[in-house]
């Protein structure tokens, strides 16, 4: 899993329950739109997200309409349980005593 997806995951995980919108995840995660977007695309694709466009007048707010992305219920899992990995020192992998070793 690259750096930038588990930032992106972070910042949805800071509180999984709220929605939030790319220009949000982004500057949570430190990571611009065009690296952002092309990630919470796959994470959609895997199901580990659920998306909806605003629902405004965009001539009337002055600004186009957001996306808001919010983890599922499996995507919390699959996320937490993918950090947990991402994060384990290359040392605690290996726990087995290597051959000639006690």
């Amino acid at each position: 899993m690259t750096i930038p997806t588990q930032l992106v995951l972070e910042a949805l995980l800071a509180d999984p329950r709220r929605e939030l919108y790319g220009l949000e995840i982004g500057e949570a995660a430190g990571l611009r739109s065009g690296t952002v977007h092309p990630i919470l695309a796959r994470l959609e694709g895997y199901g580990w997200l659920s998306s909806r466009w605003e629902d405004i007048d965009a001539s009337a707010e002055g600004r186009p309409a957001r996306r808001y992305y919010l983890l599922t219920a499996d995507g919390v899992q699959a996320a937490r349980a993918a950090l947990a990995r991402a994060h384990r020192p290359a040392t605690a992998r290996r726990l087995r005593p290597q051959p000639g070793q006690t």
